[in-house]
């Protein structure tokens, strides 16, 4: 007889930015490498439909999933620490519950009933975790839960899960509940009255955590652990310190695996399972936090102040350089810095050059600058989305002699649009979730460094833009030197631009960054660091 679905729902309290995603994805990690599989979730309790038209100062990167849902950056965590493939049913927002309740409510499918926050508003969070049941054959789903206990605009979701539990069985449900352990720096001490609150603040709602993960920034005492655990009627054992850690994100499953998480909630949950094997993980962060090599990479870009505004792209430089055995020294850079002081003084020793993908005109003219100075220094150049854009506006200004040539994003009246609207684009006025976004087959022409990297001649990439390479400039700027590499499998569309003449020098239209894993970097971010290492050791 098949085993149950097993559920493992994370809360937080206290205060936000705990770091609840780290912890699910980190306990995913570790599941995964005890023979489970594993499926994660997020529930965010904000009005948004999706994140999709958020500022990143709001919210940071917007995550995009295969099937074009735009999501959460901890689901970026997810797929990252885990094997997992998630989709649009993974990331569920009060903003969805309650469109979905309303469009109900509208279509009469509540049968003339009075429409209210419980059932109704619960039962759709509730079918939302039974369709992630149904969709996957996972042996564990871990949903995390947004916000902080005590939110009112997160009550409705702990409340579903509460309900949740009792429908499914106790015995199939684990609650783990991430909480700070500050320390007084003046009175020397960790105080635990602030989990203490927050479990308190758990208890009310109906919810009794079965594990308490403690972020702390020390080692968690047995005379704490107890403390804790009779306050908040646990076992001293599952208390869990879930410390600060020194060089990486991925010290996170090997902190957990300390105190023995997965094997708490394994034990908890009933589920029989291996001693996990973290050899090639161990190994993976030890090239990270011990590399033999080095490169100085800049990254120039509008949000560059904001650590989340690029996250998936500088996990994604990490990886490759944990292949290459190399650290990545990052060299942030404004893009207005470049045009106030120009390229030369925030450039000139760096190894690498990467421009990330972005909205908006802010910032353009540094960007194109720094494109310019990568291309005429032989310097390794990586565009992304909006990076490929506009080294494609400075090859055609600079070397095609179309000095006014633009996006019509930018300038919807240039004399050149080398970059235009999307056709299909023409006359939307909603912005969310009107891009093309989500995964796409492209061709992958013979005797490039795109097919040279990829070793395919076809590939799946992820987009998140609105605005393409025009067609009608194709042969102008191939004539020129610049080499089209790759279009897409359906309409032609124009999806790797590169400069063979040069060390490497490409500029990509979709979002590699979604797709690259620990082991296994992507070979485009690969292929960059490689060369930035090159570049290093010949200068």
């Amino acid at each position: 007889m098949p085993q149950p679905t097993k559920y493992i729902f994370v809360t937080g309290g206290v205060v936000s930015s705990l770091g609840k995603g780290l912890a699910a994805a980190s306990l995913g990690t570790l599941l995964e490498h005890r023979g489970l599989s594993v499926i994660l979730q997020k529930f965010d309790p904000y009005l948004n439909v999706d994140p999709g038209t958020m500022s990143p100062y709001q919210h940071g990167e917007v995550y995009v999933l295969d099937d074009g849902a735009e999501t959460d950056l901890d689901l970026g965590h997810y797929e990252r620490f885990t094997n997992c493939t998630l989709t649009r049913f993974n990331n569920l927002t009060s903003g969805q519950v309650f469109e979905n309740v309303i469009r109900k409510e509208r279509k009469g499918e509540y049968l003339g009933k009075t429409v209210q926050f419980i059932p109704h508003c619960t039962d759709e969070i509730k079918a939302r975790i039974n369709d992630v049941t149904l969709r996957s054959d996972a042996d564990v789903i871990i949903t995390e839960i947004g916000g902080t206990v005590g939110d009112i605009e997160g009550h409705l979701f702990l409340e579903a899960l509460r309900q949740f539990s009792l429908e499914v069985g106790r015995d199939n449900v684990c609650f783990v509940h991430v909480t700070l352990l500050p320390r007084i720096r003046a009175a020397g001490e960790i105080k635990t009255k602030p989990t203490q609150q927050s479990v308190a603040k758990l208890r009310e709602i109906g919810i009794m955590p079965d594990i308490i993960v403690c972020r702390t920034e020390h080692d968690l005492d047995e005379e704490n652990k107890k403390k804790i655990a009779m306050f908040c009627n646990v076992e001293p054992g599952n208390v869990v310190a879930f410390r600060d850690v020194d060089h990486t994100i991925y010290e996170c499953p090997l902190d957990l695996r300390r105190d023995k998480l997965d094997r708490l909630v394994s034990d908890k949950l009933g589920i029989e399972s291996e001693t996990p094997d973290l050899k090639e993980w161990r190994e993976f962060v030890d090239r990270i936090i011990n590399p033999t090599h080095e490169v100085n990479i800049a990254v120039v870009g509008k949000y560059i102040e904001l650590q989340d505004a690029y996250k998936s792209i500088y996990e994604s430089l990490t990886h490759a350089g944990a292949a290459h055995d190399t650290r990545i020294n990052l060299v942030r850079v404004e893009a207005e810095a470049i045009e106030e002081d120009g390229a030369v003084k925030h450039l000139s020793e760096v190894n690498g050059i990467l421009i990330p993908g972005g909205f908006g005109d802010r910032g353009t003219e540094g960007k194109i600058l720094t494109a310019k100075f990568a291309r005429e220094n032989n310097i390794p150049y990586f565009g992304i989305c909006l990076g490929m854009q506009i080294a494609t506006i400075e090859f055609a200004r600079n070397v095609c002699g179309l000095t006014t040539a633009n996006s019509t994003e930018f300038d919807k009246d240039t004399e050149h649009p080398v970059i235009s609207l999307q056709e299909e684009q023409q006359g939307i006025e909603d912005l969310g979730a009107t891009m093309r976004l989500g995964a796409s087959d492209s061709v992958v022409y013979p005797d490039t460094k795109a097919a040279e990297l990829y070793g395919a001649e076809t590939i799946s990439e992820r987009h998140r833009h609105r605005y393409e390479f025009n067609p009608s400039y194709r042969e102008q700027v191939e004539n020129a030197g610049m080499k089209i590499s790759s279009v897409s499998a359906d309409q032609g569309l124009v999806e790797i631009v590169e400069i063979p003449e040069h060390p490497f020098f490409i500029g990509a239209q979709f979002h590699p960054e979604f797709q690259s894993k620990p082991n296994h970097p992507h070979p485009l971010f690969s292929g960059f660091v490689a060369a930035s290492l090159a570049a290093k050791n010949e200068a």
